[in-house]
């Protein structure tokens, strides 16, 4: 195991340790002291990589894991996955430094937060830099499952509960359908690795499972990236503490289906579907998520709107810039690169003002109670360095200079200009739409942002609609933030530094065409009087406008029916389809075991017999069969005997007799058929069966003489008889179509390949060795499952009685 895997499996492994050091040091020390360590040691061991990865090299590692189904821990460092390592244990120590003064040390349970943040941190490492494909889908599903927990973490609130399930139920379907897309994807290439992939991208266009693969990925892209109509699971996710708001869903998690899209468009870029479904979707994202923003009054709900449109933005980008691989590395192909490279940029712009405003949003609601912005106002005197951060992060979402995000805007803004131009895919008219749509999604990005900024901070300060006295937040919540919005102005002024070690690496990853050293790209504030700067300059008068008259015309935009929201539709149709459940399980679940019995042996005639008669399968072929003996006879005649007495038996005693005698009858089958092993055990299982049978019927009281005897239903007996038939058929069908060699000859051989005398120990410890453990395993944890449950019976009990 080298660095790369360490630095991937150290975040587990330190959240295994939480719980020791929690129980030592708390609460003499808070928690978050000791985690800080692994993500600032993560970050300065992936900052070595910075001029290894500037030079256009990369870095491969394997550790076998299974490989004899080629399935290995495969991890590579290129710009893309060197960028996002860098992103989330950067951004991951300021979190954490944050939240050490923002979570109580003595109020909140800390060792389950951080033990969860650190399954995240790992699972996201892990996801950028896999290059085995199903494990990069391993890490994608317990991102999910550990944001889950996050976003929980509050459990005692009904809303962080609903909107923890809304995102697992949300973000899980996404990465089913992803997960289908990438087994489709592995059968058309014959590789588990992304890079293989890649090099096959021709075999992989002329496919014809090519478009279902598309969908299936973009499914499991656009859910986790929050994008159009499955955004709705985001709002929901700021009933997160702050500290989750900032690092999950500003700058890691909902940034993994852009860093899937990304890695996967030299795959199948340069196809119309991928590019009206990726730039399509974005843009939509983009208008939705910013005219909804601006009618919240929640300032979580405000930035969690302004990140799906954000992300819509970089989608989109993402979308035009997939165009390059259709033109090549032509004049045109070059142009519609740029789209890649701003997509780039403004993710990692995104990074840095959007979690800064998060952390400052987080401030406002620690020291006045509240984050609603009809209560708030006047704050700017109070808290002088809040509002200089927010101030700074508010401006650069809004795409004024001199802040980073203008330098991304400009560059979003030619890149929809050029989209005009293609003449394919019908853009000579369609084309219109994206300058159109990008130019009204930011007037109303540069009034959320106003609205953000000054409704908060100026105005008049209202004591009376507050709960407390509001000062200035400690210095460690504010140095993360102030930081933060420190990189959002340098990147400003010197945007070519970050570009030179950074951007261009991670440009370069998404389009192999380009060498890194061939790649000029120079990034400026001024391109003289262009388009783009005058459509930025329509923006900031029609948004100044807006948000003058806000109170005027905002109404009308709440005038929307709220049965028709896409969050009333999903939580509705999840009552319909729980209520149809619910309905449809009362029918079937009657608490009778006779009706469980009925339904499952008439599936398992549907689909044997079924499967029989269409495939053809029925044949008998009984020459080379053994002779049947007379006592083969009597044996199959005593087991008649013995199940015929269990049926028509009114004593309980007997029937248990005579189905020991059942077991016991089957013993002797397993001796004539030399299997001496399989006799000894069906004798002792037979045994102990038995004995506990009669144990457990003893103390039961006696049968009531009243009941008379077992009616007849015909339904038993037509299910029965079916059942038989079936099995019967079956076996004697297999026996006939032995269209391979035995399994039996590869056991035989146990003693050279295990080293085992006993064929039955072999198969069992060495020959299914995996199956054996995970069969232990089950046991084990349900074993543990009913001792937590009788210790919580008890502790229970234990309760009422001192009640």
């Amino acid at each position: 195991m080298n660095s790369l895997h360490m630095l991937i499996f150290i975040p587990f492994v330190f959240a295994m340790a939480i719980p020791l050091l929690y129980k030592l040091f708390h609460p003499k020390i808070h928690l978050g002291w000791f985690v800080l360590l692994i993500p600032l040691v993560i970050f300065l061991h992936l900052f070595r990589y910075i001029p290894l990865v500037a030079k256009g090299d990369h870095l491969t590692t394997s550790l076998a894991w299974l490989p004899s189904v080629e399935m290995n821990l495969d991890f590579y460092i290129d710009g893309l996955a060197l960028l996002f390592g860098l992103l989330i244990s950067g951004i991951g120590v300021l979190v954490i430094i944050y939240s050490i003064f923002y979570l109580s040390k003595h109020r909140e349970e800390l060792h389950k937060f951080y033990m969860y943040l650190m399954m995240f941190m790992g699972a996201m490492l892990g996801l950028v830099f896999s290059d085995n494909i199903f494990i990069l889908y391993g890490f994608w599903e317990l991102t999910s499952i550990s944001s889950f927990l996050l976003i929980a973490f509050w459990y005692e609130r009904k809303s962080s509960r609903d909107g923890a399930m809304k995102s697992l139920l949300i973000t899980v379907f996404g990465g089913l359908c992803m997960f289908a897309g990438m087994i489709m994807l592995t059968l058309i290439t014959d590789t588990y690795s992304i890079r293989e992939m890649i090099l096959n991208v021709e075999f992989v266009q002329a496919h014809k499972l090519f478009i279902p693969v598309i969908i299936c990925i973009l499914l499991g892209a656009f859910t986790k990236s929050a994008q159009f109509p499955f955004s709705i699971w985001l709002p929901g996710a700021m009933e997160a503490p702050t500290p989750v708001s900032a690092y999950l869903h500003s700058a890691t998690m909902v940034k993994a289906g852009i860093y899937l899209v990304a890695r996967f468009t030299p795959v199948f870029g340069g196809s119309s579907v991928w590019f009206w479904l990726v730039s399509g979707i974005g843009i939509i994202t983009l208008l939705y998520g910013s005219i909804t923003a601006v009618r919240q009054t929640d300032l979580k709900a405000l930035l969690a709107y302004s990140t799906i449109s954000q992300l819509g933005l970089i989608m989109s980008l993402l979308g035009i810039g997939s165009l390059t691989f259709y033109f090549g590395p032509s004049e045109h192909g070059v142009t519609y690169s740029m789209a890649i490279f701003a997509a780039i940029f403004h993710l990692f712009n995104h990074s840095m003002f959007k979690g800064s405003l998060f952390m400052v949003v987080g401030i406002i609601d620690h020291e006045t109670g509240t984050r609603d912005i009809r209560r708030l106002g006047g704050l700017m005197q109070l808290m002088p360095v809040s509002f200089t951060v927010a101030l700074i992060g508010g401006f650069s979402m809004a795409g004024l200079p001199p802040f980073n995000g203008f330098l991304s805007k400009e560059m979003f803004f030619k890149a929809v200009n050029d989209v005009r131009v293609a003449e394919i895919f019908h853009l000579e008219t369609l084309g219109m739409l994206f300058p159109l749509l990008a130019w009204i999604a930011s007037i109303f990005t540069f009034v959320y942002s106003m609205i953000l900024v000054f409704k908060t901070f100026s105005g008049k300060y209202r004591q009376e609609k507050l709960n407390r006295d509001v000062h200035e937040a400690p210095f460690g919540m504010l140095i993360p933030s102030v930081i933060l919005a420190f990189f959002v102005v340098v990147i400003f002024f010197f945007p070519n530094v970050f570009s030179k070690y950074l951007l261009k690496p991670a440009f370069v990853a998404i389009l192999p065409m380009f060498t890194i050293d061939k790649v000029d790209i120079k990034i400026s504030a001024w391109h003289g009087w262009n388009t783009e700067l005058l459509m930025t300059i329509g923006v900031v008068i029609m948004g100044s406008l807006l948000f003058i008259t806000v109170k005027r015309w905002v109404p009308l935009l709440k005038q929307y029916p709220q049965w028709l929201t896409l969050n009333n539709l999903f939580e509705k149709s999840l009552e319909k389809v729980e209520r149809y459940s619910l309905t449809i399980t009362n029918r079937y679940m009657t608490g009778s075991i006779r009706h469980y019995f009925i339904y499952i042996f008439s599936f398992f005639v549907i689909v044997l017999a079924g499967s029989l008669l269409l495939l053809h399968g029925i044949q008998f072929d009984v020459s080379e069969d053994n002779v049947i003996c007379i006592y083969d006879m009597g044996l199959v005649l005593g087991v008649m005997i013995a199940a015929l007495t269990v049926l028509f038996t009114s004593n309980r005693m007997t029937a248990i007799v005579a189905l020991s005698v059942v077991g016991y009858l089957v013993t002797m089958f397993f001796v004539i058929f030399r299997a001496p092993d399989l006799a000894l055990t069906q004798m002792v299982v037979e045994t102990v069966t038995t004995v506990l049978f009669l144990l457990c019927f003893y103390h039961l009281p006696k049968l009531q003489k009243n009941i008379g005897r077992i009616k007849f239903k015909l339904t038993n007996l037509i299910v029965s008889v079916a059942t038989g038939l079936t099995i019967t058929i079956l076996a004697l069908s297999s026996n006939s179509h032995k269209l391979f060699e035995p399994i039996s000859y590869f056991f035989e051989n146990a003693y050279e390949l295990a080293g085992a005398k006993n064929i039955v120990n072999a198969i069992l410890v060495d020959f299914r060795g995996f199956d054996t453990m995970l069969e232990i395993s089950v046991l084990c944890i349900a074993g543990l499952g009913v001792y937590t449950l009788a210790r919580f019976r008890m502790k229970g009990s234990d309760h009422n009685e001192a009640e």
